[in-house]
């Protein structure tokens, strides 16, 4: 088989364990379903590639109104990508980032980390819990428990969580060899972790409606019907919900 689909091969077998987690899927839905019902709010982050899935349901289309992504210029890629690495592995950073966030125990927090060792990620679960809000925390477990945690406690993100997934990857992530190169190439979280969240996402829609209650979702803004609905949104949240 060629590279492309030796990759897809691995994507399909870690869709598969992500599959498996059916009752973690529905217990997250549920506190989803709770919070939002109860006027609570999504919070979620992830630092360097893992702010991606912050944004992933976040202002989109098909996505909740009440999610507020923390997405820290200086934890992402897009300004300065190296010194992304060392501030994620800086102690009290956390704590700093989220003086300007009202976590309560209303909120469910979830945070991505595919190592789910650095100091960031799990001073912010700490943080969050510590709020009594619940967290939820999707993770690489095969590279997790390969690795020591940076944080002083010794501990990592997945054992902090009130409810972790795994994202079926390979230690380091990538996941194809290639003959005539050392190092893999391949990385399949952003994948499988996409999934994950959207699930999370769809069934706590799902679970809204059985209890009575109309979700507040984001249409496409590139529809033509879809601009007047996300404006009333915009209207209803802006300055609630930071960045929107």
């Amino acid at each position: 088989m060629k590279a492309y689909q030796r990759y897809f091969e691995q994507v399909q077998t870690k869709l598969k364990i992500v599959f498996n987690q059916t009752e973690k899927i529905e217990q997250a839905a549920k506190w989803i379903a709770d919070c939002l019902a109860n006027d609570g709010f999504i919070y979620t982050s992830g630092t360097g590639h893992s702010h991606i899935f912050a944004e992933e349901i976040f202002y989109r289309a098909g996505g909740f109104a009440r999610v507020v992504a923390i997405l820290d210029e200086a934890l992402m890629l897009h300004k300065d990508a190296s010194y992304s690495t060392e501030v994620e592995r800086q102690e009290g950073y956390a704590a700093r980032l989220l003086e300007g966030f009202p976590i309560s125990e209303k909120d469910v927090f979830i945070i991505s980390s595919n190592s789910g060792r650095n100091t960031v990620s799990i001073e912010m679960a700490m943080i969050a819990k510590e709020k009594g809000a619940k967290v939820i925390v999707i993770t690489n477990l095969k590279h997790t428990q390969s690795v020591v945690s940076r944080h002083p406690t010794g501990k990592r993100l997945f054992e902090i969580a009130d409810l972790y997934f795994d994202n079926g990857g390979e230690i380091g992530d990538a996941s194809v060899t290639l003959e005539g190169l050392d190092i893999k190439v391949g990385a399949t979280s952003t994948a499988t972790g996409a999934v994950i969240l959207q699930s999370m996402m769809v069934q706590a829609a799902e679970n809204l409606i059985q209890m009575g209650i109309k979700p507040e979702v984001f249409s496409s803004s590139n529809s033509d019907e879809g601009e007047e609905h996300n404006e009333a949104l915009i209207k209803k949240y802006k300055g609630i919900v930071k960045g929107l």
